[in-house]
Parts: structure tokens; C-alpha cells; sequence
């Protein structure tokens, strides 16, 4: 998942909507560093499933959301035992933005998921599209899910993914945790 402008409250509702044995979770909201920690324990306190700030090396597991630090960009990698990890990169500023959704996305290229479920929520610019672009033309299966425009603060990132013409679905805010959870299996 990507946010950014408004995307606090609009994580919560979805994340509050997401059920226990939901695959892991990796999310990114535009915020500076020492802002992400507090937000991920706010999540946590609201919601069935664990959600944390996502540590170098955390492995990917049910029923957790791993929220990117602020100022650094995180990426999905495999390692041992089939198991994936996070990684972080102190790579510039990309799309103006550090966490950066793109970075998440294109890492999520060389994984062996059967399908990823990518959800572009409220926020100013076009973060997400190039990532999710490029997901989808190195032939992943994708489901793409974008925030009805209604329903955002900044109708930014969801726009410039419906625009390109990149999003499965355009979805009220309190719609999308039900549709992740449909595409992921888990009933």
C-alpha cells in the first residue's frame, strides 16, 4: 500500500478492515523520519492484526502490516527459507518522496507471489504508478486497487494510477480492506 497527503486516517480504515491471517502487509506513507514509529503503534492499537515500523531484516509474515521509516526507502527481498525481508536504501529522494512507494513496488519484481495486491490511497503527486508500471510489465500478476476519489484528501497518486490506466479498481475508502482481503484468499 502507498499514501501520502490525508493517508494517516485513511491507513486506519483500512488497515482496521484487514483480518488476522491477511499476508503480510508492506506500506508506505510519506512521512519524515521519527514520525513513523508513533503512527505504527497507533495502527497497532486500532486494528485485529500486528502493525509495526518495519525493521532491516523483518521477515514478511501473516497477519502483520511492516510500515516503512520515515526518510528511507524500503524494499522486499528474498532470503533464506523462501522467507522475504525487509530492506531499506538511503537512495535519493525519488518522485520527490523518501519512503517512496515506486522503490516498494519494483521490489516486489523478482518475487515468486502468486499474485500482489497493490493499493494506491489518497496523496499529491504520482507516487505508485511508475512502481506498479513496471511490476505489471516485467509480467507479475497484479490486482491494483486505487481510492475513489471522493474519498481522498488529495486525489493525487490514486488519479495518476486510474490515468495511466493501471488500476483493476477505483474503490471507496471503506470498500478496500474487504476487496484486499478477497484478492489475497483470505476468508
Amino acid at each position: 500500500m502507498g499514501a501520502s497527503t490525508g493517508g494517516t486516517e485513511a491507513i486506519a480504515t483500512v488497515v482496521r478492515g484487514l483480518k488476522k491471517d491477511i499476508p503480510g502487509v508492506v506500506l508506505v506513507q510519506h512521512m519524515p523520519a521519527g514520525f513513523t514509529a508513533s503512527l505504527a503503534e497507533r495502527l497497532d492499537s486500532l486494528s485485529r492484526i500486528h502493525v509495526k515500523e518495519a525493521a532491516e531484516g523483518d521477515v514478511l509474515e501473516a497477519g502483520n502490516v511492516y510500515l516503512s521509516c520515515g526518510g528511507m526507502h524500503m524494499k522486499v527481498a528474498p532470503g533464506a527459507g523462501g522467507k522475504y525481508r525487509i530492506h531499506y536504501s538511503d537512495e535519493p529522494a525519488r518522485e520527490g518522496v523518501k519512503p517512496c512507494a515506486n522503490y516498494m513496488y519494483e521490489s516486489l519484481i523478482g518475487s515468486d507471489f502468486d499474485e500482489v495486491v497493490c493499493v494506491v490511497m489518497t496523496g499529491m503527486g504520482a507516487d505508485g504508478t511508475k512502481g506498479i508500471e513496471n511490476l505489471k510489465a516485467a509480467g507479475r500478476k497484479t490486482h491494483v486497487i486505487a481510492q475513489e476519489e471522493s474519498t481522498c484528501a488529495v486525489y493525487g497518486m490514486p488519479k495518476s494510477l486510474v490515468n495511466a490506466g493501471l488500476a483493476d479498481q477505483i474503490l471507496p475508502l471503506e470498500q478496500i480492506a474487504q476487496e484486499i482481503t478477497l484478492n489475497t484468499g483470505v476468508m
